[in-house]
């Protein structure tokens, strides 16, 4: 189904009043190889958490990040990722963005830290940015959920996002240019397995509509099974991103199933990234999903391992290998965290091109709180695969930095700075090629359910191979989404 402007206006009004792959879109091109929690994916985002920032806007002794990733119980979550409603007292949910200061994920936006996008009272409003036209003088109230208590155990929310871009981003996400589109229309349900009291159990489920659907599929198979091949027209799709159950004891806890991998800062969930558009690298040399077990073991306060087996990248429940998944998330200090992530193995075993792909990528990150306000991340990714002659498929080296500025509850800035660089057969054999990517946005949460993310974005093709839509050297797009959040 097609979205035309009139309805998703009316979407839009409606809402108000009442509160991947290598070449994606052709689906005959060399699929794409991708990532995962918001799903670098751990857990999904959970914007209809119960827990609450305080007014000082620092998130308190959190779980984990939504997609997965634990947060580090000081003011920011892992990779900027934000957490989940595990419970605890001042965790964030997984809109988590820049709630309070920066208590979400660098992803989500302003005054997202807190339940399902909106802190009740963050950083205050008054003086030049809390009045006028950076703010509105009125703390965000408690966001509207629809539905308020669980159901059978479980937490139902979700959200959506409406966005439109003057240019394709051909190798990532937003490939439907110069249209009003439904980009992500999102619904969970969640139960959060708890082990503080013993044994705990637990489950998560994910469904996607939109144009960002194709790109989600498990398309790591190019067989159909899963949600590969729920196709809606030649942009818009269905896919199920996670479907998994979670036994937790004590310090321990256990994912079986579907879900995001631990890899990389971005993720797929609009709730979850800073930015409306992706990295290249994100897009282009990162799993999204993995099907397999993955443990978390949480050694102190400060120190989180990751450790897992998985049927390689981006399918079903269908084995596309087998690859080793594990990292560690550790706090170096009050300011700053490091993260190491790898999967290494076999990872494209049933692909239709460069089959029995293996090899290994290496994920560092490291994020400092600079001041109260401005955050720093930066990313940086390894990645070499052959296939089943010996040749090699994908040889990439991806550096991304980001500074984020919260100005206060409602509004922040942001600026990324990738530089790409690849090479190999996955990549119809380019050799060498450097692609830099410049991207400045504003967050504006106007109310704790309602997300603004404008954005202008710079492409730099060095040696044109058609990362611009216009194949030039370089490109400026502008883009951006309103996200609400339910």
């Amino acid at each position: 189904m097609k979205i035309n402007r009139i309805a998703l206006s009316a979407m839009i009004a409606s809402a108000c009043i009442s509160g991947s792959a290598f070449g994606q879109t052709n689906r005959t091109a060399a699929p794409r190889y991708a990532p995962a929690s918001y799903y670098s994916y751990y857990d999904e985002a959970s914007p209809n958490a119960a827990s609450k920032t305080p007014s000082n806007g620092v998130v308190q002794a959190s779980a984990t990040c939504d997609n997965g990733k634990p947060c580090d119980n000081s003011a920011a979550c892992d990779a900027g990722k934000a957490c989940d409603n595990a419970g605890s007292a001042g965790a964030c949910d997984s809109t988590g963005a820049l709630g309070g200061a920066l208590g979400g994920r660098l992803g989500s936006g302003l005054g997202q830290g807190c339940d399902a996008g909106g802190c009740d009272s963050v950083c205050g409003s008054s003086g030049l940015f809390g009045m006028g036209i950076l703010g509105t003088g009125r703390s965000l109230t408690d966001p509207w959920k629809l539905v308020k208590e669980p159901v059978a155990g479980f937490n139902i929310g979700g959200w959506t996002s409406v966005g439109y871009h003057s240019h394709a981003n051909p190798y990532s996400f937003n490939t439907y240019p110069k249209r009003v589109q439904l980009g992500q229309q999102w619904f969970f349900a969640e139960k959060v397995a708890d082990g503080s009291d013993g044994l705990g159990l637990g489950a998560r489920i994910d469904y996607l509509y939109g144009t960002d659907g194709p790109d989600t599929q498990s398309f790591g198979i190019p067989n159909n099974h899963w949600d590969n091949g729920w196709d809606n027209g030649g942009q818009y799709g269905h896919a199920l991103p996670q479907a998994y159950g979670e036994v937790a004891y004590g310090d321990l806890s256990v994912k079986l199933g579907h879900f995001f991998t631990l890899v990389g800062n971005e993720v797929v969930a609009a709730t979850g990234n800073f930015f409306y558009s992706r990295q290249f690298t994100f897009y282009n040399a990162e799993p999204f999903t993995h099907t397999g077990a993955l443990s978390t073991y949480k050694v102190s306060d400060e120190t989180q391992l990751f450790n897992g087996y998985v049927m390689g990248w981006d399918s079903g429940f269908e084995d596309n290998g087998d690859a080793y998944i594990g990292g560690i998330k550790t706090k170096v200090n009050d300011r700053w965290t490091f993260l190491w992530n790898s999967v290494l193995g076999r990872f494209g075993e049933a692909k239709a091109f460069n089959p029995n792909e293996r090899g290994g990528i290496q994920n560092v990150m490291l994020i400092g709180t600079l001041t109260d306000k401005l955050t720093y991340i930066s990313q940086t990714d390894y990645l070499f695969t052959q296939n089943e002659s010996g040749v090699t498929a994908r040889n990439t080296f991806g550096n991304i930095n980001y500074l984020i500025y919260q100005v206060n509850d409602r509004w922040a800035l942001g600026q990324r700075f990738e530089w790409f660089n690849f090479s190999g057969s996955g990549f119809a054999g380019v050799q060498n090629d450097d692609l830099y990517n410049y991207t400045a946005g504003v967050n504006y949460r106007a109310h704790s359910n309602l997300l603004f993310r404008p954005e202008v974005r710079w492409v730099w093709d060095k040696n044109r191979y058609g990362f611009n839509e216009d194949f030039a050297g370089s490109q400026a797009a502008v883009g951006g989404d309103v996200v609400f959040t339910f």
